[in-house]
């Protein structure tokens, strides 16, 4: 199943409004303030019993709606889980803010937010249950960090373009660099995820990046 996003605001609460992702409708017409919903359920499962906590009937439940109607917008678990992962995080991180540093700061950015609310406390046992489901593995991967390493390779073939990036960069390699120390972060608890380790982790990534003679 090929998947079909859209990005539209979601509101509820105090929460800070962030992405939402459309994953191909099932069923009749979408709606916002039903989807803001599940995922603040989603989120709020996570954190109190990780993945296995997240049920379709459950979360029907928290919400107030029928099972059929959660159903009809999510085939299964995992793309529930998937939907509300990339709600918090967004698919398109690295906006272009014509600088490169602009650029990463606004992609890593994305990740000091949601790790520093629900999906934070949920991430280890969510990374847990993916290394014992491949399928729900899969679906992460492909409607999670796939569009988001999109969104961040594009930012640096822009700085390619504007001369503030070298080309004998391995892009790949530099996107692990720059998102890799959040998640260990998360995982590990060994050191905080603060604005101030952000700012460091671009500063080298802007050092590897940099050509030569700047």
């Amino acid at each position: 199943m090929s998947p079909a996003f859209r990005r539209r605001p979601v509101r509820g609460g105090n929460r800070a409004r962030r992405a939402s992702p459309q994953f191909p409708t099932l069923g009749r017409p979408r709606d916002a303030r039903i989807d803001a919903e599940v995922v603040d359920a989603v989120l709020s499962a996570l954190r109190d019993g990780g993945y296995r906590a997240v049920t379709m009937e459950g979360i029907a439940r928290r919400v107030g709606r029928a099972r059929s109607s959660i159903y009809r917008r999510w085939p299964s678990k995992r793309h529930l889980v998937a939907y509300a992962v990339l709600s918090v995080l967004g698919e398109d991180p690295a906006a272009d803010t014509g600088s490169t540093r602009g650029d990463l700061e606004a992609a890593v950015a994305t990740l000091l937010r949601a790790f520093a609310g629900p999906l934070g406390a949920a991430l280890p046992g969510l990374v847990a249950d993916m290394a014992q489901d491949a399928a729900l593995a899969a679906i992460i991967r492909a409607k999670v960090l796939t569009p988001r390493r999109r969104s961040m390779r594009e930012a640096l073939e822009r700085a390619q373009r504007r001369g503030e990036a070298r080309r004998d960069v391995d892009v790949e390699t530099v996107l692990d660099m720059l998102t890799g120390p959040f998640y260990f972060r998360a995982l590990f608890g060994h050191a905080p995820v603060s604005r101030r380790s952000m700012r460091s982790i671009v500063d080298y990534v802007l050092r590897l990046l940099a050509p030569p003679g700047r």
